[in-house]
């Protein structure tokens, strides 16, 4: 498989990913300001977490769907994923006392292993889509040379 198709592969499952969430939260809106009023952060940060989850992973989508930010938008997906990876384990190492889930759709439905296993799977495709990005753009053509040169 080639490097591009493998990084298109990649972006195209963040994106399905975070649009999914969004979209999720933003449609069950009532519902997602419950659940983010039932975390353990204080109430006041609601409508801050709610909508600026949201449309960072709006953002995060954008971004992965053009050549030019794509680089952004996998260094804005390894972040936000390691953020909400570090939220999961912190719930399972039980350092809040209440953690329903505020997440969107059937992604709420996981236990908070799976939900772990899932983040780091994410997380995961981020980095080796960066990776990968990273092995494309240190390909040169050296017309000189005539033939491409690994830097």
């Amino acid at each position: 498989m080639k490097r591009s198709t493998g990084i298109e592969i990649i972006c195209t499952f963040l994106i399905v990913l975070f649009l999914y969430t969004a979209s999720s939260k933003l449609l069950h809106l009532q519902t997602t300001y419950r659940e983010i009023n039932s975390q353990p952060f204080p109430n006041w940060l609601t409508p801050y977490i709610v909508w600026g989850t949201s449309l960072i992973e709006l953002l995060v989508v954008g971004l992965l769907m053009f050549d030019r930010t794509k680089k952004a938008g996998l260094w804005s997906s390894l972040i936000l994923m390691t953020l909400f990876t570090a939220y999961v384990g912190a719930i399972l190492l039980h350092i809040f006392s209440r953690v329903p889930c505020s997440c969107g759709g059937v992604i709420k439905q996981l236990g908070w292993t799976n939900h772990l296993y899932f983040n780091l799977f994410f997380l995961l495709m981020s980095f080796v889509g960066l990776a990968l990005l990273r092995k494309i753009r240190s390909i040169k053509y050296n017309p000189v040379q005539k033939q491409v040169v690994f830097t």
